[in-house]
């Protein structure tokens, strides 16, 4: 792979871990049951603390620690272009009282990655540079992501200061443009602007109009293990009887390896055999999709009809 390389600095998995997730985090709050966002103590496999965070493991019920040092380690050996400073992530069911707390506290190990970044950085002698990415967090509380971005953006540990910043945390869908706003008035202009966990289409025009440059997200691969898969006329569901005999791809006019291969009927009897295959096939076509669409987004910026583009696009897409 000669492309770019991101790695997480393991603060969302805390979240999924102490709060006993069984699902991914709903951006919605109607969306929410009361049983996703707090777990019986028993249940909880970390637990946070100024310093860091103990988490059992869901594998042996091991005892681990991490802490924004650690997170540094593990980023700077596994080699990624561009790391994350160590978090803690929240959600939209948290009290205001616990946002402060949380916020403080991920401003506290940002200092403290910075400091250990740029102590690994210089042992790392002439090998290529890494950049580290602070993160934001702050709920949908303006007055706290406001803060969060000004800390950040202005932080510097011996002259070492953030190469850009990651948007991420708790975020309420209908509030994610506004929230970048919020943010993107405070951030230096030069640096990039990362929206962690975002990746439905209709998000991502939202993150581009409102200044996000880079995106990460698992749905096109999620989605695609269940047989779900992008077209420009909406998502379809490849393993739905209809396409047993559809003797073409699943799009006409995509490029992508498993549309030049194989048709829907075939990625129909895999998904209903339960095949391996199944799920990588879909997964090579909806990032392929996700990754053009981000291309377009592109060229209709530089051709001044990026409104026009996502008028067209939102149109077929989600028929409005």
């Amino acid at each position: 792979w000669a492309g770019p390389t991101f790695t997480d600095s393991g603060g969302f998995q805390v979240l999924s871990l102490g709060v006993g997730f069984k699902k991914v985090i709903a951006m919605d709050e109607k969306t929410f049951q009361a049983d996703d966002v707090i777990a019986d103590k028993k249940e909880r496999l970390a637990h946070v603390d100024d310093d860091g965070v103990t988490f059992k493991s869901h594998l042996d019920g091991s005892l681990h620690r991490f802490t924004p040092e650690v997170s540094m380690q593990v980023q700077h050996q596994l080699g990624a272009d561009i790391i994350f400073a160590f978090d803690e992530c929240t959600t939209l069911h948290n009290t205001r009282k616990y946002q402060e707390k949380a916020l403080e506290r991920t401003r506290l190990w940002a200092k403290r990655c910075l400091t250990e970044h740029d102590r690994l950085t210089q042992a790392r002698g002439n090998k290529p540079y890494q950049a580290l990415f602070g993160v934001l967090q702050g709920a949908q509380y303006e007055d706290l992501r406001r803060k969060a971005a000004q800390d950040l953006g202005s932080m510097s540990e011996d002259g070492i200061s953030f190469d850009g910043f990651g948007i991420g945390g708790a975020l309420d869908k209908q509030t994610l443009g506004q929230i970048l706003r919020w943010v993107n008035e405070e951030l230096p202009e030069k640096k990039p602007r990362h929206f962690l966990g975002i990746g439905e289409p209709d998000d991502l025009f939202v993150g581009v109009e409102n200044g996000a440059d880079t995106f990460d997200c698992v749905a096109p691969s999620r989605q695609a293990r269940t047989g779900s898969v992008f077209t420009k006329d909406g998502r379809l569901n490849i393993s739905n009887a209809p396409h047993k005999r559809e003797f073409k791809p699943i799009e006409d006019d995509c490029t992508c390896y498993t549309c030049k291969n194989y048709t829907r009927a075939y990625l129909c009897h895999l998904f209903r055999s339960k095949e391996m295959l199944a799920s990588t096939l879909a997964t090579i076509h909806n990032q392929h999709f996700i990754v053009g669409l981000v291309d377009q987004m592109r060229s209709s910026i530089n051709d001044g009809n990026f409104f026009e583009f996502k008028a067209e696009f939102m149109g077929r897409y989600y028929g409005r």
